[in-house]
């Protein structure tokens, strides 16, 4: 299945720039950032499950904001990108 992670991370402390850190990090295990505080992630069941649950022991929720969506596919036929297009495909292996 296919996702859209958007998180907003307080950072206006220092324990709330060291969470958006991790929360990128988090981010970054699954899938691919798109915007800044935004990432496309294609993961089974329980990847979602672990990609969910990880961020929320990470947040903050009186100062946070997290959320999830699950995206229809085919993606192409409801997604419409303006401007900058990433350069890569989130379907192909990702080499690190």
């Amino acid at each position: 299945m296919e996702l859209l992670v958007t998180y907003d991370v307080s950072t206006e402390t220092k324990e709330g720039r060291r969470r958006l850190r991790r929360v990128a990090k988090i981010c970054e295990g699954y899938g691919q950032r798109v915007q800044q505080s935004v990432f496309e992630c294609v993961v089974d069941g329980v990847r979602r499950e672990e990609l969910i649950n990880r961020l929320l022991e990470t947040i903050e929720r009186g100062e946070d904001s997290l959320r999830v969506y699950h995206l229809l596919e085919p993606r192409s036929r409801y997604t419409q990108i303006f401007g900058v297009e990433p350069a890569y495909d989130i379907h192909d292996p990702l080499i690190l």
